[in-house]
């Protein structure tokens, strides 16, 4: 549910290393190479110069800018949130910090297994597994009135590096977002959901489609060319009725 790689875990302390030699040099060579081409990475840099938590940041900005997911006054769930960079961006676009007093003031709850750091203007609930019963009641308990017009995952689990076995295991962990997001999601409402692609991305894709009206494949700029990380958007959510009236035409 949180960040997968092994070696991308430094990300969280990623503002206290520095590229010296001596620095570099204690590393192996697969660390080595990972922090070489992190470093050079312009999102990287970006995002420190805007004071995003991590680079994912401009992965949701792209896709917002494109398909004009937030705006003021929504109420948005963030799965997956550390550590925090998705938050970060929700919470400037549905200006859940009421930082623009002429519009809406939205809402963020942000879940994620590890810890977060508190961030201005975002609710967070950590060391949470959104597959819990007793993790989604809590959800729903937070939730203004109960519902969210957005969800957003960046989730990912625990990488093994067999990679048709994670894509199986996180199209599992997106299969059951979609079930808390009928209990929790309005109706017209919006999934973002990242996964890893594979054998099974069709299943997910058809279950989508029992549920919303639109599903699109998205690949944004910042998300690495080789990484097999791809995004759905499913947009206008049915309601529960409808789901099932959906399923048995």
């Amino acid at each position: 549910m949180s960040r997968p790689r092994r070696l991308p875990t430094i990300l969280l302390q990623i503002q206290k290393i520095h590229t010296t030699g001596q620095h570099l040099k204690s590393k192996t060579g697969a660390e080595h190479r990972w922090l070489e081409r992190h470093f050079r990475d312009p999102f990287v840099k970006r995002a420190k110069e805007r004071n995003y938590r991590c680079r994912s940041a401009f992965k949701l900005l792209e896709i917002d800018d494109k398909h004009c997911l937030l705006w003021p006054g929504l109420h948005v769930l963030d799965c997956g949130t550390a550590p925090g960079a998705w938050a970060q961006v929700a919470v400037e676009r549905v200006n859940a910090a009421g930082s623009d007093p002429k519009q809406p003031v939205g809402f963020v709850l942000g879940v994620d297994l590890l810890h977060l750091f508190p961030l201005e203007g975002a609710v967070f609930l950590p060391h949470a597994d959104i597959t819990d019963p007793g993790t989604q009641k809590e959800i729903q308990t937070l939730l203004p009135k109960g519902k969210a017009d957005i969800i957003l995952s960046d989730m990912a689990p625990n990488a093994t590096g067999i990679r048709e076995f994670d894509h199986l295991k996180l199209i599992h962990l997106c299969l059951s977002l979609l079930d808390l997001a009928r209990g929790i999601l309005r109706p017209g409402g919006t999934l973002l959901c990242k996964f890893w692609d594979g054998k099974e991305t069709h299943l997910l894709r058809r279950r989508l489609l029992q549920d919303f009206q639109e599903v699109k494949t998205l690949k944004p700029p910042a998300s690495r060319k080789e990484s097999a990380e791809t995004f759905f958007l499913a947009k206008t959510y049915r309601s529960v009725s409808n789901v099932q009236q959906n399923k048995l035409e």
